[in-house]
């Protein structure tokens, strides 16, 4: 107020009246919006989020839940899962409820209640079956980025937008720690003994196990729950559910298998398979077979996989593979670990090949389509991808070298162990701080010209990359069946590895069926599948050598990738079938006379090298690699004659 001449303050007029009717001055405030329908904060931030509308008509009403009440499908649905983490020793699941125990909101859960009958020897009261387990199922990326920046340590949103995740103190696989339950059935079906990934396990051991990790997983406030499928082939898909501990987890199996829509998980029922991740809590060492606070156990009758002591994602996809090396050729379908791309016209390629042969830069090729990357099998209906994703190296990933692994990177991409700026959150994949194994795994879709579904017709190509350090096998060769069947046995590449006094030399590098690691039967039995359906189908087999013309590593060089992609598009356009072939010496392989592209004088490795003695010699210390190598085979018989067998071996190198 101000003060007049008397000192008395003045009051000051009151203010101006707010109009609000449009006609008067024509000024005035928009109250032309209505007020929102809510009574509280949580109300109205409920508003925010919708339910998902279905994507795709419901084909009739058959699976389990397709004829009740939304209500009821819930608790059913529940039902399920609460069974997923039965106890063993309590009989019955726990309580679950969905959703977040976080999130404060005003709306009611369902939840399923089991009633715990008093009959010894099961523990009918405990801790554990007081409690409520929140499940978080099947929940979107972007659900699954705020769970894993709010509450993992090691979480962040890269300048690309993908999520940074540390896997824990394993940053790769441990095969000497993945085990499998022998029983009557595994133990004549499985591939065991010599040169054998599979390690055994008896069913009370894994029951133990299996018990550890439940509980784990039951004692939490909250767990993961994914239903997914495997196999883009309808007729041969398989219902997997993960549980799991960590939004890193659930997001990357998200990723990496087959996402069902809406109606899909409505019926989605019983799964074929369970995995049971625990991976933050380790296994008992004092348990009889452990070696190591690590164990990945595989029940084929149980249809069970139970992960402890390691966090790192790819012992649940690689799990799943080797489940699909036992159960698809049950079907009499082939599982392959390899690439696949078809062309415009519909004609189909497989790639087979280790780490370093160039097995993912010479299957992605922006004239044909992506089937897959990794994992595949080959049915009566043709090829399907197994998986839903794609599981990539970074380590020196660079825009150039991989455009379509670089723009996959983007928001709900998992990127593995990476270093990234800490201000700006670029990634640096060419650190190793962390690990060399960096990765990162999204979504198949995310590759420009990946083929949904996921499918192609019968292969007309199979195509076996080696990685030759020795420099002494061919570009290329055409390959009989029976070659086919020896060199897809064999698996082979050279690596370049560092001896102790400083010489660098090629170390041979042998791994069955191109994935020694995930098979679970013996690899003759692949190997004949392979031959059968190439033969069916008229597939022809090829090898084809990345590595090394002119002489050996350090002396020679390494072969052009441009070269390289001539002879691949060559045998894609099917004109190299056409050419002239002469076979070579010890390894008896046809070698064309000339590619469009290609100099001819690499053709033959031999016309390469400069001292000829010195390449007869390193073809014999190869060729004897091989033959060491299949030793571990040669008493295996297919079939009652026995027959394939020498025609196999008759197919290997002879000196």
């Amino acid at each position: 107020m101000a003060a007049n001449g008397t000192g008395i303050p003045t009051p000051r007029s009151p203010l101006a009246r707010i109009l609000t009717d449009k006609k008067r001055d024509a000024i005035c405030h928009d109250d032309s919006g209505k007020s929102v329908k809510a009574q509280t904060i949580d109300e109205l931030h409920s508003l925010q989020r919708k339910r998902s509308a279905p994507t795709t008509p419901l084909e009739g009403t058959q699976g389990a839940f397709a004829t009740v009440s939304e209500d009821e499908r819930q608790r059913q649905q529940l039902q399920s899962i609460s069974a997923s983490l039965a106890s063993l020793t309590r009989g019955t699941g726990p309580k679950v409820v969905r959703g977040d125990p976080a999130a404060k909101s005003t709306q009611s859960v369902s939840h399923v209640t089991h009633h715990h009958h008093v009959e010894a020897p099961t523990i009918s009261v405990s801790d554990s079956s007081l409690k409520f387990t929140h499940v978080l199922y099947n929940l979107s990326p972007a659900e699954l980025y705020e769970q894993a920046i709010m509450y993992e340590k090691g979480s962040f949103i890269t300048s690309s937008g993908a999520l940074a995740t540390m896997s824990g103190a394993k940053t790769g696989r441990s095969p000497r720690d993945k085990r499998i339950v022998i029983d009557d059935t595994t133990q004549d079906e499985l591939w065991w003994g010599k040169g054998s990934p599979n390690i055994e396990i008896d069913e009370h051991t894994f029951m133990v196990n299996r018990e550890r990790a439940v509980d784990y997983l039951n004692s939490l406030d909250k767990v993961f729950v994914n239903d997914q499928f495997l196999n883009w082939d309808p007729q041969n898909r398989i219902k997997v559910r993960i549980v799991s501990a960590r939004a890193y987890h659930s997001l990357f199996m998200h990723n990496m298998c087959i996402r069902p829509t809406i109606e899909e998980l409505e019926n989605f029922g019983t799964p074929d398979f369970t995995i049971y991740n625990a991976g933050q809590f380790p296994c008992n060492r004092y348990t009889h077979y452990m070696t190591s606070s690590t164990s990945i156990d595989l029940n084929l009758a149980r249809r069970e996989m139970v992960i402890l002591g390691t966090q790192y994602a790819g012992e649940m996809k690689k799990g799943l593979f080797s489940v699909m090396h036992y159960l698809m050729p049950k079907r009499q379908i082939l599982s392959l670990h390899s690439g696949c791309n078809m062309g415009k016209d519909g004609d189909v390629a497989l790639f087979f090949g280790l780490s370093g042969t160039g097995k993912t830069t010479l299957s992605t090729d922006h004239n044909r389509y992506l089937i897959g990357d990794d994992e595949h099998c080959w049915s009566d209906n043709g090829v399907s991808n197994i998986e839903g994703g794609c599981y990539a190296k970074c380590i020196d990933l660079s825009r150039e070298k991989e455009p379509d692994i670089w723009n996959a990177i983007k928001f709900g991409t998992v990127l593995e162990n990476i270093v990234f700026d800490e201000y700006t959150r670029e990634v640096d994949y060419a650190d190793k701080s962390v690990t060399e194994n960096t990765r990162a795994a999204y979504p198949i879709e995310y590759i420009p010209n990946a083929k949904i579904p996921c499918v192609g017709p019968h292969p007309k190509n199979v195509i076996l990359l080696a990685c030759d350090a020795f420099g002494v096998l061919p570009p290329v060769s055409k390959l009989s069946l029976a070659q086919t069947m020896y060199h897809f046995i064999s698996g082979y590449t050279a690596l370049v590895a560092g001896t102790e006094d400083g010489i660098k030399e090629p170390t041979a590098t042998f791994s069955a069926c191109f994935g020694a690691a995930f098979i679970m039967l013996h690899p003759t039995k692949y190997a004949a599948m392979l031959a059968e359906k190439m033969q069916k189908h008229g597939a022809t087999g090829w090898l084809v050598n990345t590595g090394w013309s002119g002489g050996s590593y350090g002396t020679g060089n390494r072969i052009k990738l441009a070269y390289t992609r001539k002879i691949i598009d060559a045998i894609h356009s099917g004109s190299l079938l056409n050419a002239t072939y002469e076979k070579t010496e010890v390894f008896g392989l046809e070698i064309p006379t000339a590619i469009e592209g290609v100099p001819s004088e690499i053709l033959h490795p031999e016309n390469t090298w400069g001292d000829k003695h010195a390449y007869k010699n390193t073809l014999l210390k190869l060729a004897g690699l091989f033959k060491n190598n299949f030793e571990t085979f040669t008493n295996y018989k297919i079939g009652k004659d026995n027959k394939l067998t020498e025609e196999i071996l008759a197919a290997g190198p002879n000196f």
